[in-house]
Order: structure tokens, then C-alpha cells, then sequence
């Protein structure tokens, strides 16, 4: 199974266009951060985890050329905006994409694309089928996901673990009993946003000590603004076993 981070980076902060820091104007690439989201290919299925508003362009950038479902975490719009552009694939597959989202995620994309959902079909919108999805484990294909609930401050939002692999996003707190769903985790892929106190969101200190606390054999940061600093520079910081993820990037799992 293959994990491809088609971005790991977030709307929180100074926007890109206002700012010049050393992070917006570095040429590393892996400092070029588009809104934070994996691809995961299976023998049988692909599917992606929440659909930016870069949702359009990690596709092309990767060449996508099939997809079966999207997967959202939570409705904020650094994660749901892209859902529109399903249509590409829907004209290509001639066929309606699989939208797994809990009851409170689908009342808020029913709201912000209200025309995917209206009685009238007017040409040409998306098409989707829309699954409900709690903390209960399901099965995309051969692709087994186990839901991992944390909090964004108030707001739960769903992380998932699929075989060794644990992929979480927008945490800042997680309880004791969902933290036992992560145990034997080899794999884990945890948000880092800045280094600075943030009231929603782990910093790299509390990542590193949740980290530590799961004791993955590999860990990745996602989910980091421009305030965490260089890839390069920050990445010489880290212990062994634990990498800033970085867009484009693939692992097997």
C-alpha cells in the first residue's frame, strides 16, 4: 500500500502572499506547502484522505488518473473546498465518487455545496454518493480504516488507522481511550503547526511528546504553517525516527 502526502500544510498563519519570511521564499521544495491531505493506493482502491482547497492541482501534480472516495476528517474549509472538482472524475470514471463523512461533516458540506445536494441536478455537478461514518471501523475495498477521534480544540475531528499506519490531523488533545486504538502503531503521521502556543493545534514540542508516547518506529509531521520554520533547519533538530513530511512525498506501508 502506498501513502503519497499530497499536502501537508495549512491555512493557519500569515498568508503566503503577505509574507517574506525565510520559509515562503525558500527555494527548498519542501518548504512549497499546499493544504494537508494523503492519497492511499491500494491494490483495488484509491482514496483520499480530505479535499483541500489544492485538491485540483495535487491530482495533476500526481497524475491521478482514478478515484474511488474521499474520506473527510472534519469540515473546515482547508479540507473540504476541493470537493467540487470530483467532477473530473466523474466525467472520466463516467461514475459517481464515494464521499465518507459523518452526519455532522455532511450537514456542513450540505451547506457549502449546496447544488451537489439539491433536488434539481443541474448538469454537470458533482456526483457523489455519500456514506455515514462514526467511530466505528469500515472497509473501502481491501482498505480497512479504523477511525481515531481527537480534539481541535472543541471540535472532534477523525484520524484513522489503517493496519500499522495512523494518520492525524488538527489535534490537540486525545483521550486515553483513543489513544489505545494507536497502540502497535509503526507508522504514525501527526500535525505539527508551528512552535509557538497555538489553542487548537499540537506545536512541534507537543508533537514530539505525543510522538514518544506512541513510540512508532516512524513518525512524519504534517499539517505545518511557515512558523515551524525551515525543512531543512528543522529536520537537523529532530530525533531519530521522526521527519517533517513534505508534499509530494510517498511511503509504503
Amino acid at each position: 500500500m502506498t501513502i503519497t502526502f499530497l499536502g501537508t500544510g495549512t491555512s493557519q498563519g500569515v498568508p503566503v502572499i503577505a509574507c517574506n519570511c525565510e520559509v515562503c521564499t525558500s527555494t527548498d521544495k519542501r518548504d512549497k506547502r499546499l493544504r494537508t491531505s494523503i492519497m492511499i493506493e491500494s491494490g483495488d482502491k484509491t482514496v483520499v484522505i480530505d479535499s483541500g482547497p489544492d485538491f485540483r492541482y495535487q491530482m495533476l501534480r500526481e497524475h491521478v488518473q482514478h478515484l474511488d472516495a474521499i474520506v473527510f476528517t472534519h469540515e473546515h474549509k482547508d479540507h473540504v473546498a476541493g470537493l467540487d472538482d470530483v467532477r473530473a472524475f466523474n466525467y472520466k470514471q463516467n461514475a459517481p465518487i464515494d464521499v465518507y463523512a459523518t452526519t455532522r461533516v455532511q450537514e456542513a458540506l450540505k451547506r457549502e455545496f449546496a447544488y451537489i445536494f439539491a433536488e434539481f441536478k443541474y448538469p454537470g455537478i458533482p456526483q457523489i454518493n455519500m456514506h455515514t461514518i462514526d467511530l466505528k471501523p469500515f472497509d473501502i475495498g481491501s482498505i480497512h480504516l479504523i477511525p481515531i477521534e481527537v480534539m481541535h480544540y472543541k471540535l472532534p475531528v477523525l484520524g484513522f488507522r489503517i493496519g500499522d499506519f495512523t494518520y492525524i490531523t488538527d489535534a490537540k488533545t486525545v483521550s486515553e481511550t483513543e489513544v489505545e486504538k494507536l497502540k502497535g502503531t509503526k507508522t504514525l503521521v501527526i500535525n505539527s503547526l508551528q512552535t509557538q502556543s497555538h489553542i487548537s493545534h499540537f506545536t512541534l514540542d507537543e508533537a514530539l511528546s505525543f510522538a514518544r508516547l506512541i513510540g512508532a518506529e516512524k513518525t512524519y509531521f504534517t499539517h505545518m504553517s511557515h512558523r515551524i520554520g525551515l525543512h531543512s533547519v528543522v529536520s537537523q533538530q529532530l530525533p531519530q525516527g521522526i521527519e517533517l513530511a513534505y508534499d509530494g512525498l510517498k511511503i509504503e506501508i
